[in-house]
């Protein structure tokens, strides 16, 4: 498989983010071998290929045609599926969770919840697991082993993003089944696209502050891509829109990786034939 540099929001292809495909990739290799005891994965290290690659070499899976996201605080967010568009039209459940009372926007949830959906033609639809089971969309055994597994891997990610300074607010994980029958994860891994991060000395600050009464909501600084602010229709981004992203991308990589961003300057097109040449120089050595 190839990264791209192509950005999406609302099922709609807003254009290109220059850097966004290799500091994903570095972004997803490091947090992959972090959990990857945890949830296991497809993908597979090729001798040569750096983290910031944009090839990635991995197993063809079985679909599991579900994603999970796994969710530690109700993040704000435009998209009708979420938390906290459900908690603001007054729902009382959440794909099988009892929406508890108090909640406060970009606050913390009394535990982590699962809340997996599926893929309908055009867009995600959440719901319980129980009624993916009963659709047959995935057994009761599978739902428990992805449930579990992204538990542990959620808490793990968590405990060591909170002592760099970081709070993991929610992520998605998407599996399939490999060759020995085992349930692995696939796609990308606790990504700035797949993942909410805040600057926890921020976010610390500012609970402290609501809990006094000075704020009057939370709105603490993210690492996540932020894109959806600047989403209008079925719209692409401008130029300045794109370089204000990719921005964020750069701080956000550096902050989770505590290191400078050094990208590879060549053309994509050397950089794709080289490393899909040492994959498959690595595959006919096998």
């Amino acid at each position: 498989m190839v990264r791209t540099q192509r950005i999406s929001t609302h099922d709609i292809n807003r254009g290109h983010i220059p850097f966004k495909d290799q500091i994903l990739a570095a972004n997803h290799n490091y947090m992959r071998r972090l959990v990857e005891p945890a949830i296991g994965t497809s993908q597979f290290d090729v001798p040569g290929l750096e983290d910031n690659d944009v090839v990635i070499a991995a197993e063809n899976l079985q679909l599991i045609p579900i994603e999970n996201t796994f969710r530690a605080y109700m993040a704000t967010s435009s998209t009708s599926t979420s938390l906290y568009q459900a908690w603001k039209r007054g729902d009382t459940t959440f794909a099988g969770h009892i929406i508890p009372e108090g909640l406060v926007a970009n606050g913390p949830l009394p535990y982590v919840m699962d809340t997996p959906s599926t893929k309908s033609e055009d867009h995600d639809v959440t719901s319980s697991a129980e009624e993916m089971i009963r659709q047959g969309d995935i057994t009761s055994a599978q739902y428990t082993a992805i449930r579990n597994s992204g538990l542990v891997a959620f808490g793990m990610a968590a405990q060591v993003l909170r002592s760099e300074g970081i709070i993991l607010v929610d992520t998605k994980f998407e599996h399939g089944i490999n060759r020995a029958g085992k349930i692995v994860s696939q796609d990308e891994i606790l990504t700035m696209d797949s993942s909410r991060f805040l600057l926890a000395s921020d976010y610390d600050a500012q609970m402290e502050r609501f809990n006094l009464g000075v704020l009057d909501e939370l709105n603490p600084k993210s690492y996540s891509r932020n894109s959806r602010a600047f989403s209008e229709g079925d719209k692409g981004y401008t130029d300045e829109q794109r370089i204000v992203i990719a921005a964020r991308y750069v701080i956000g990589i550096q902050e989770l990786l505590g290191k400078r961003f050094e990208p590879d300057m060549r053309p994509r097109d050397e950089r794709v034939v080289t490393g899909l040449r040492k994959v498959m120089e690595h595959l006919a050595a096998r």
